[in-house]
Parts: structure tokens; sequence; C-alpha cells
């Protein structure tokens, strides 16, 4: 006996399909994350929003309801956001694998979709707070 560390060739990492490819599992993975981040990030959106609407000393009914359609918009649009962004992690790892990648181009859509209604009903919210009727 050494004292040295014995392994046998049971404890040897077996490589996998995945470990084929992966830099394009990392980057996939990147991707996922700046998703799932964006998703938060918008939900926030909403939360703010509703913030400036509620606490408003001008408060009236057309900035309640700019807030209320800033919040839910954000709020739901964040979560689609990270529940699509889950689904189509798993569906490029398949593909990735299978060398079958194709972009997709639905959650670029639906994001533009979000954030577009997301702003007009902000610059609603931002235009009736710093102009009272």
């Amino acid at each position: 006996m050494n004292g040295g560390i014995h392994i046998s060739l049971a404890d040897k990492d077996i490589a996998t399909i995945d470990s084929k490819y992966v830099q394009q599992h990392l980057a996939n993975e990147r991707t996922f994350l700046a998703w799932v981040r964006t998703g938060i990030a918008m939900a926030g959106i909403g939360f703010l929003a509703a913030g400036f609407g509620f606490n408003s000393s001008t408060y009236d009914r057309l900035a309640h309801i700019a807030a209320i359609i800033t919040g839910i918009t954000s709020l739901v649009g964040g979560i689609s956001i990270i529940v699509y962004s889950a689904t189509a992690y798993h569906r490029k790892r398949t593909q990735i694998n299978e060398q079958t990648y194709q972009a997709s181009t639905g959650l670029i859509r639906f994001l533009t979709m979000m954030l577009l209604v997301i702003g007009l009903a902000l610059a609603v919210l931002l235009y009736v707070l710093l102009f009272p009727a």
C-alpha cells in the first residue's frame, strides 16, 4: 500500500451524448438564464408601475387603469417568458444532441409584443401622472 487513492473503472465518468456538445449546452443554459432574468425584470416593471399608480397624489381613474393593465400584463408576460424559455431550453437540448437545431423566433416575437403593450401602458401611465387633468 502506498497510501494513494485507487480509482476503479466503475468510478470513471462515462461519456454521454451531452458531453460531445459541451459548448453548445453551456450556451443554451446561459441563454435560458438570460430569459429567466428578462422574465423577472418584466414582472418587476409591473410592480413598479402599479406602485406609481397607487401612490400618486393626482390619482385618477385613467392612472389606476393604466397601472392595472401594466402590472397584470407585465406579471403574466414575465411568467410566460420563464415558462416558454424552459420549454425552449429542453427542446434545444434535444436538438443539439440530435444535430437538428433550428432557431426559434416565437419567444422573440412574444417578447416584442409584450414589451410593446407594456411600453404603451407605461407611456399612458406616465402621461397621466405627469400631466394630471
